[in-house]
């Protein structure tokens, strides 16, 4: 059956990249950051994205969440092919199927947590559910902070806004892009902490792209990429196994070895 752009189907991933690649530069300086990935990510569950540096991760992120178009290959998100919508369904797509968080938490100083958290849903032209809003700030631990702005919080409280922010449209998958960068390690725990708890308890898609061992580890699989290609994944990961990974990949990039 042919499927047309924005029809959903039953019992798909949550994303699936079937042969992408994504190409920089022109024919004679070509980089392929990106180069033939075909990759399944369950509903309902917890992935981390890790790789050396140049690996392909942030190429990686950005093609699956519809933030670039891959060079060529499909990427299907919700059960929709990304690849036919134009730029304003894409833009709608992203508004209320993805959410986003991010190493910078991109919090506007002048708004309350309140309204930083329903930001998207006013874009998007949709008035905000009241108790939704409540209930998602209180699942992050900030429904006594509703009134106040970025600037009287801790950068923990910032990124709990910001994952408040991507969780109150109700996102078929959200993506983290280093959402513990900025974090020292207690605050990155109950960060970490969060997201694994709307995985478990809300059944919410998490994709996560990171460079830390600990914080993979709070995943359910590792999914590990080494110049633009999968490289293996793991399953019920440890910060140790993780690590040791990455070793024998960083290892293998600095030896040169061939894709």
């Amino acid at each position: 059956m042919t499927k047309s752009p924005g029809q959903t189907v039953e019992g798909h991933a949550a994303v699936h990249l079937t042969d992408v690649r994504k190409v920089y530069g022109d024919a004679q300086r070509a980089v392929a950051a990106l180069d033939g990935v075909t990759l399944s990510l369950p509903r309902g569950g917890f992935t981390a994205v890790m790789g050396p540096s140049g690996s392909g991760k942030s190429t990686f992120l950005h093609c699956a969440a519809g933030l670039d178009r891959p060079t060529s290959g499909t990427v299907t998100l919700d059960g929709t092919d990304l690849g036919p919508l134009r730029e304003r369904a894409l833009t709608e797509l992203r508004r209320e199927r993805i959410g986003f968080v991010f190493q910078a938490f991109n919090l506007l100083p002048a708004l309350s947590v309140t309204d930083n958290v329903t930001l998207p849903l006013r874009l998007a032209g949709r008035r905000p559910d009241r108790r939704a809003v409540r209930e998602v700030l209180d699942r992050v631990g900030l429904g006594d902070r509703r009134h106040s702005r970025p600037g009287e919080l801790s950068g923990g409280q910032q990124q709990r806004v910001a994952i408040a922010r991507a969780l109150v449209t109700r996102p078929a998958v959200l993506f983290g892009d280093e959402p513990t960068g900025a974090l020292d390690t207690t605050t990155a725990g109950e960060v970490l902490a969060l997201l694994r708890e709307s995985v478990t308890e809300y059944g919410q898609t998490v994709v996560m792209v990171t460079h830390d061992p600990v914080a993979a580890a709070h995943a359910d699989r590792v999914v590990f990429l080494a110049d633009g290609r999968l490289a293996g994944s793991l399953d019920a990961p440890t910060p140790e196994r993780v690590a040791e990974r990455m070793t024998g990949l960083g290892a293998r990039a600095g030896a040169g070895v061939a894709r």
